[in-house]
């Protein structure tokens, strides 16, 4: 595995990714799902720019507190700086196998699209559950890969990119095995929803050109370790903006948004 280090130009890229309407559209729907009140205790793992966690911070309000952890310091900054006019939010480094907090502290907690990177999620879901009170909830978010479906004139080099993307994770099919790690854990399932990240035609400001971008960069770096070379990665690029140019560009993957109780 050779996963991603969300560096402060990764993390820049990230944060406009995130500013594109169909993810806007899915941090709407995690908040209506996540059912945030006034006064609440909420953990977010994986707080990434801080997008979702200072819509949490407002909702929650004053008398209530919005902790945030990441692994990557650049992102931690930008959360920060997001953060710094709410002194009932936080922002720090932590790891999401290790929790620095007290058990029970939180109503809730979410995680949205982190999972995926953790290598062991029995000890990172024993932790959750160890920081939500009784009768506490979280929501996961996470993407299987499998679910994809994006056109391509050449399917075999399509598998073997998206195969060097699965590198870059812990697991690209955690969804599927989520619910029964969580009963595992002690966790009590709510519901599952899908939240699809749908493009049926090309748009320039959307998830699917945003992680056409990354999977590229990410190709041409580690391609080798999959037996890719650097022109096949670019062919593979290269037949994008063809299928782009001729409107036949075609991208759809499902996301898994997990309600789980304590």
């Amino acid at each position: 595995m050779s996963q991603l280090e969300f560096n402060e130009a990764r993390a820049k890229a990230l944060e406009a990714m995130y500013m594109a309407p169909d993810i806007v559209a899915q941090r709407s729907r995690t908040l209506e799902m996540l059912a945030v009140r006034p006064g609440e205790r909420i953990l977010d793992i994986g707080i990434g720019p801080g997008l979702l966690a200072d819509d949490i911070a407002r909702l929650v309000g004053p008398d209530g507190h919005l902790a945030g952890i990441d692994a990557s310091p650049a992102m931690i900054k930008m959360a920060r700086t997001r953060l710094a006019a709410m002194p009932h939010a936080e922002a720090k480094t932590g790891d999401a196998t290790s929790l620095d907090y007290e058990d029970g502290f939180f109503d809730a907690a979410v995680s949205t699209q982190v999972y995926e990177y953790v290598s062991d999620m029995p000890k990172a879901l024993a932790e959750l559950h160890r920081v939500l009170r009784p009768g506490g909830r979280t929501l996961i978010l996470d993407t299987d890969w499998r679910s994809l479906v994006w056109h391509s004139s050449d399917e075999a080099r399509m598998s073997r990119v998206l195969n060097c993307w699965d590198g870059h994770l812990a697991d690209p099919h955690l969804p599927a095995k989520l619910g029964i790690l969580l009963r595992h854990a002690g966790f009590h399932m709510a519901r599952v929803e899908i939240l699809p990240m749908f493009s049926p035609f090309w748009q320039p400001v959307s998830y699917a050109a945003g992680i056409m971008k990354s999977i590229h960069a990410y190709a041409q770096e580690h391609g080798e370790k999959h037996g890719l070379a650097a022109e096949e990665v670019q062919a593979w690029y290269d037949d994008q903006l063809r299928l782009i140019e001729r409107g036949h560009f075609f991208f759809s993957v499902n996301r898994y948004a997990f309600i789980a109780m304590r």
